[in-house]
């Protein structure tokens, strides 16, 4: 589970929409300090907007980070019912064999 945010979603778009709206940029410390919010915070904000908006290829959108934890989450889920499924598998194999051996009255011979 996320931890909780500390800055609500409207103060990180507001935040965002100011810094690329203004002309000359502003720098984060500054912008941060009239906004009341970390400048590294302020910071990864504008690079993940820069991200979504395809203008920045160093890290991933918000929609590829979600399709990734989902897809980690599914290939978690399928390799619990292989690991089932291998079990039940070998338990099953091995009772048949057991029941070939009870059933062939050869087997006892040749054992």
């Amino acid at each position: 589970m996320a931890a909780p945010r500390k800055y609500p979603d409207e103060l990180r778009e507001r935040a965002v929409r100011l810094y690329r709206q203004s002309e000359p940029r502003p720098s984060f410390k500054r912008l941060a300090e009239q906004l009341n919010v970390h400048p590294e915070a302020l910071r990864n904000w504008v690079r993940q907007a820069e991200a979504d908006a395809g203008e920045r290829h160093d890290r991933p959108s918000t929609d590829m980070v979600e399709e990734n934890r989902r897809l980690a989450a599914e290939n978690a889920e399928l390799r619990r019912v292989n690991e089932v499924l291998r079990a039940a598998s070998a338990y099953f194999a091995s009772e048949i064999c057991q029941r070939r051996v009870r059933s062939d009255p050869l087997a006892t011979v040749w054992d």
